[in-house]
Formats: structure tokens, C-alpha cells, sequence
């Protein structure tokens, strides 16, 4: 059956594919229905548009500036020169009305000299993730599928080139070649994959060490049952809110040997792990997600006539947060599950199994067993005592937050000194940085705004990688001086845990290599220009809520989906509720509304999306396997993300403020508990 599924699939891409390329294949190709023309001409672009004279701006990708055409009797030229390889661009324009109308073209040069200009359909720009989420659903295989969704973005942007069987393999290629070396190549990722190895590292030697069963041993004080060790591991996860990355290979590594102990399925460990990590991070005051978040508003904010709130980007930031209801149902949906002792659906048949059969996680491809895992038991005559893991794990939060703090005050330091006229302190140390801090948050900001301002100012990834390394040389140096294994058994233990990590580290670097051509191909904008033209503001909320977690979904990455929708969400809002004469007050609340649920919804898609960055993280972390964790989660996702949509939707049309958010959270919840009740069964 599932074959037929693939035959099927690969006929109807394929079909479509050969279809949007027919007839395109000449030296001219129409750009902007009836605005433009395109064509080479002996290495120049010459745009044509008949009885257009004077000067046109258009952009184009991959030149990265807007370009001046200079039309005299309808035609207008722009040297480009391009190889045989070619190039995509996707060509910006204004159209009569004021509205950007897009293009994707590829233009090539041909071996006999002429030029192949391409027009592209847009909306094969969603093909490629979308290629990957089905194939990853279907198949329970990541690896394969995201390779392929990868090559089908590599073919559409190298021209659709069917007619050449060499180009159409040099795609194959160029999945390694160009995006995958160029998702390694990327600090950000290589930070991420180290601090993911260390952490890997020191798990295994407080393992072996038999810290992480002395854990075991003491957590089973509070931890009596499946219900108090659920909440446990949900506790942990609100409580390291400052960095999502970190609260989920913590929370997960610390937790799971507890968890089996007490026969909670591996999925259900995924699951509280993934949701109380993006979640808390995207509502708590001081997280490493605030400095990006400050950013888009303030940027946004900066561009609006008319707007004059009286708010810094952080008080407008604390103030949308009576909006965000999916995070913060999404906490309480967690809490509902462990007290009622209910599931639903998926989740509900991992749990049954783990409690009745023992098996906290599953078998795959047609109930084979996955491959043992490498032996992390502590080593014999290892000491059961809690502290030789509970203080390399401390060592890790405690350096994590020095290092926010300190590259915080670097960051700062150099913002003062860059203002006109500067602010020099009398040193780079906290003390004389910290009281000169108001000059960029303001004389009256509260201590809470002054810390967020620094912590969004740091450079997360450098903090990680402090703490990953203190944790791990800690670890090493407990064990060693304890004796409990010699030097080059700890190493050799070390190099075991990076192992583990590979596999999740592979399907994460071909997800960044997805998001590559992603970016590549235009997806968000496509996505998002499909519903630019929306008239209601009342229904802003709701039109941003589906479109950011669509976006989420098909990017896997919650960060570029508030980068991409920021910019574009909030001035459309104010100006739709400007131009339609909405009262400033409801104005306000609509605007604040949007902030909150383009945060939320990136949180929607993240959780729901097979090719999520956090979401693989998880399953690394709880050792579930990732297509499980992802089918068992899907369901809860989109409970709380309807539940949340709703709530939002109608925050606005009561006219929003505090007290409406508050009596539609505490309507949600009771939803919330009665859909669990109706559908869930007790495990």
C-alpha cells in the first residue's frame, strides 16, 4: 500500500513539475503578466515593456539591491552575465495598485551561446518541504525523506532542467555539495552541533559514572509514581526557561532514566520535553529568544504613521503576552494530561504499551526492533551518588547564564560606545556597564527591562558552548578524581556519547539544508503574499495565526518564521486598522494581538513539523524514535493550537484587554479539559 502512495506522489510531482516547465524553455519568458518581459541578449537582461519610458526600480534576488531600469522606447537593459550553470532570481515589482508582484525566473547561458530564461512557478516553492513532511509521515524514515525533499529544491532551482539528464543528476550532487556544506558551514549550526556533542559527551560519563542512576535513585523520593514524575520532568522544564536548546537536552537526558523506571513511554517524555521548552522560552521575561523578538517590534514599530504608543518594543513585548494563549495553554494542556492520567490517540497507544508491556519505546519498519543503544549503565563498583550528575548539569545552567550575562554586557559596552554622542564606560566590566544601561533602555525602565535588554543582547551560542565544555570538563574531573574510572576509559565513554548524538545531528544538518532551499526557492514570501490582500483587521489575528504556522511547519524553524513575519504583520495591521478608521484603543489591542500570535503560531508549526530543529533536539534528548514523537505529539499540537486560534480570533472581536484574555484562557482551559475528558482514557 505504501508503494502505491509513492508511485502515486512521485507521478503527481512529477506531472506537475513537467507541466509548469512546457513551453518555457525559449530566450523569453513573461515576468509581470502584462508589466514586464525578460529575455538575454548577449549576456544583458533586456526588460521589455511596451510604451514604458523613464526610470522603473525593480529588486532581484541574489544582486541583494534595487535595481534602477531606465526604459527608453520600451525597453530597458541591466547587464547580468551568467553561466552555464545559470541563476535564480526572483524579480520584485510594484505594480499600478502598489502591490509587489513576484517572479522567479532561472536564466542560463546555453553551449551554442543563446541564453534559456525559465519562468518558475512560485508555488513550487512549497514542493520541497512538503515532499520531505509527507515522505518523513509516510515512510517513518527522516533521513531519506529529507534528502529527497532537499534534491527536489536543488532541481526546481537549478531551472527544472528535464530536458538534460546531466543537470538533472549534478542536482543529486548538489545536495551535499552546496546545501549541505553550506548548513555546516554556518556558525550558528556548527555551535549548535558541538554544544549538542559535549552535552552528549557528559551524559555518558555521568552515566557511567552512576550520577545519573544516584538521580534516579534520589528523584525516586518525589517521583512514586507515572503522575509525580511526569510533573517532575514538566517542572523542569518550566524552570530552565532561559534557552530552549538547553531545556530540552537537560530536561530529556536528566529525565529519562526516571521515566523508564516508572514505564512513561519515551513519546510522552518527547512530548513534555518539546512543549515546555519553545513554549516558556517564548513568554518568560529574559530568555535568549528576546533580543530577536525586540528587534522585528521595534524595527516594525519604527515604520508606523501615526503610532505612538508611549511603549518601549519591550513593554509592547510584555503587554502582547495576555494574547499568547498557545504557549501558555500548551503548559497547562501538559499539567491536564498528568493529573487526569488520560490520553488521546497516539499518545494514548505508546503510553498503553510502555505501562502494560514494559516497552517505553517503539518498534519500527514492520516491528523490528531499532538497533540497541550504546551501554550507558554505570560501570561496576561505580558509586550510585546523585552529585556526580546534578553538579555537572548546575555547572552547565550556572555557565549558561554567565555567559548570557557576559557577552550581554560585551554586546552593550559596544552599543554604548557606538551612540552619538558615545557613552564610554570606564571599563568593560559589569559594574561600570550595568548603571549606564538606561541610556538605551530609558531612564525609567524597571530592573526586568534592563536585564531583558542584556540578555537579548548576548550571543546565546557562545554561552551554550561555555557551559557545554564547563559541564563536560567537570564531569570528567569528578569521575577521574573520584576514581571511578581511569582517564582513558572516561574519554573513550566521551567519544561514546558524541556518538549516540550523531544520528539526530544528521537528520538536524539536512533540516537546515532544507531550510536552505526554502530560502532559496522564496517559500515564505509565496506563502505569505497569498494572503497580503486581507481586508478585515478582526481578522488579522486569525490570518497571521495560520499563515506563520504554515510557515513554521514548512521551514521547521519558529526563529525564521517571526523574522520573515514581523517585518510584514505588524505594518499591514496598523495600516488596515488606520485606513478603515478603527478606534486607536482597539487599534492598539489588534496590534498587540498580532505580536503575541506570530509568536505562538511559529510555536504551532515548530511543535507540528517533522523537520523542526527543537523538535528533533527532543526526540534526541528522550531517545525516541522522531517520526513517533512527532505523530504522537501532532494531535495535542493541533488540539491547543485550535483551541488557541479560537481564543485569540475572539479576544478581538470583544475588544481585547486583560480581562477578556484572562476569562478566554480560563474558558480554553476548561475546553481543554473537557476535550480530555470526552476523548482522553485513563493509562
Amino acid at each position: 500500500m505504501r508503494n502505491h502512495y509513492l508511485r502515486f506522489l512521485l507521478f503527481l510531482i512529477c506531472t506537475l513539475v513537467y507541466n509548469s516547465a512546457i513551453g518555457q524553455t525559449g530566450s523569453e519568458a513573461p515576468i509581470f503578466q502584462t508589466d514586464y518581459q525578460i529575455q538575454m541578449e548577449k549576456d544583458v537582461l533586456i526588460f521589455n515593456a511596451p510604451g514604458a519610458s523613464g526610470t522603473k526600480t525593480i529588486h532581484i534576488s541574489g544582486i541583494d539591491d534595487d535595481v534602477s531600469l531606465n526604459f527608453v522606447n520600451g525597453r530597458a537593459t541591466f547587464p547580468y552575465p551568467v553561466d552555464q550553470k545559470g541563476k535564480l532570481l526572483l524579480l520584485t515589482h510594484k505594480n499600478s495598485a502598489g502591490k509587489n508582484q513576484y517572479k522567479m525566473v532561472h536564466v542560463a547561458k546555453k553551449s551554442n551561446g543563446t541564453h534559456r530564461v525559465r519562468s518558475i512557478p512560485m508555488w513550487l516553492s512549497v514542493v520541497p518541504p512538503l515532499i520531505a513532511i509527507l515522505l518523513a509521515l509516510l515512510f517513518k524514515e527522516v533521513m531519506v525523506s529529507l534528502f529527497i525533499g532537499i534534491w527536489a529544491g536543488a532541481f526546481v532551482a537549478g531551472g527544472l532542467r528535464i530536458e538534460s539528464l546531466y543537470y538533472f543528476v549534478v542536482s543529486i550532487f548538489e545536495v551535499v555539495e552546496k546545501y549541505v556544506v553550506k548548513a555546516l558551514a554556518d556558525s550558528s549550526h556548527i555551535s549548535i552541533i558541538v554544544f549538542s556533542l559535549m552535552i552528549g559527551g557528559m551524559v555518558a560519563i555521568i552515566s557511567r559514572n552512576g550520577g545519573m542512576a544516584g538521580v534516579v535513585k534520589s528523584l525516586s523520593r518525589y517521583a512514586k509514581d507515572a503522575k509525580s514524575t511526569q510533573f517532575i520532568t514538566w517542572l523542569l522544564g518550566v524552570a530552565i526557561f532561559f534557552d530552549d536548546y538547553a531545556n530540552t537536552l537537560i530536561v530529556g537526558n536528566t529525565m529519562r532514566s526516571v521515566t523508564d523506571k516508572f514505564k512513561i513511554s519515551r513519546e510522552k517524555l518527547a512530548y513534555i520535553v518539546d512543549s515546555t521548552a519553545a513554549p516558556v522560552s517564548a513568554v518568560a521575561f529574559i530568555t535568549t529568544w528576546i533580543g530577536a523578538e525586540l528587534s522585528y517590534i521595534a524595527d516594525a514599530t519604527a515604520t508606523l504613521q501615526g503610532f505612538d504608543a508611549g511603549m518601549t518594543s519591550y513593554a509592547l513585548f510584555v503587554s502582547s503576552l495576555r494574547y499568547s494563549f498557545y504557549p501558555i495553554l500548551t503548559l497547562i494542556f501538559i499539567l491536564i494530561l498528568i493529573f487526569t492520567r488520560r490520553d488521546y490517540g497516539p499518545m494514548w497507544k505508546a503510553e498503553h504499551r510502555a505501562r502494560t508491556t514494559g516497552q517505553v519505546s517503539s518498534a519500527r519498519n514492520d516491528d523490528e526492533d531499532e538497533p540497541d543503544m550504546e551501554d550507558l549503565s554505570p560501570v561496576k563498583g561505580a558509586p550510585l551518588k546523585w552529585y556526580n550528575a546534578a553538579i555537572p548539569v548546575f555547572v552547565v545552567i550556572i555557565l549558561t547564564i554567565f555567559g548570557l550575562i557576559d557577552t550581554g554586557i560585551a554586546s552593550v559596552y559596544e552599543e554604548l560606545v557606538s551612540l552619538q554622542p558615545a557613552i564610554v564606560p570606564a571599563s568593560e566590566s559589569w559594574g561600570d556597564v550595568w548603571p549606564l544601561m538606561y541610556h538605551l533602555s530609558g531612564e525609567d525602565a524597571s530592573f526586568f527591562m534592563r536585564v531583558g535588554k542584556l540578555i537579548g543582547s548576548s550571543d546565546s551560542y557562545v554561552a551554550l558552548l561555555w557551559a557545554s565544555f564547563g559541564g563536560l570538563l567537570v564531569s570528567i574531573l569528578m569521575t577521574v578524581g573520584q576514581k571511578i574510572m581511569k582517564l582513558i576509559d572516561t574519554m573513550h565513554n566521551m567519544t561514546i556519547g558524541f556518538k549516540t548524538m550523531l544520528p539526530a545531528l544528521i537528520i538536524l544538518t539536512l533540516a537546515w539544508s532544507l531550510a536552505i532551499t526554502t530560502e532559496e526557492l522564496h517559500t515564505a514570501t509565496y506563502i505569505t503574499n497569498l494572503l497580503q490582500d486581507s481586508l478585515s483587521p478582526y481578522l488579522m489575528p486569525a490570518i497571521i495565526f495560520v499563515l506563520a504556522a504554515f510557515i513554521a511547519f514548512s521551514t521547521g524553524s519558529s526563529w525564521s518564521t517571526m523574522a520573515i513575519l514581523y517585518p510584514i504583520a505588524i505594518p499591514t495591521t496598523w495600516a488596515i486598522c488606520q485606513t478603515q478608521g478603527i478606534d486607536p484603543d482597539i487599534s492598539m489591542e489588534i496590534l498587540l494581538n498580532v505580536i503575541a500570535t506570530v509568536l505562538a503560531a511559529s510555536v504551532v508549526g515548530d511543535h507540528c513539523s517533522p523537520i523542526s530543529d527543537t523538535t528533533i533536539l527532543s526526540s534526541l534528548a528522550s531517545d525516541c524514535n522522531h517520526i513517533d514523537h512527532v505523530r504522537t505529539q501532532l494531535p495535542y499540537a493541533l488540539t491547543v493550537g485550535i483551541t488557541s486560534l479560537i481564543a485569540g480570533s475572539l479576544a478581538t472581536f470583544f475588544g481585547g484587554g486583560i480581562l477578556i484574555c484572562l476569562l478566554l484562557m480560563v474558558v480554553s482551559v476548561v475546553i481543554l479539559f473537557g476535550i480530555v475528558r470526552k476523548f482522553g482514557r485513563e493509562v
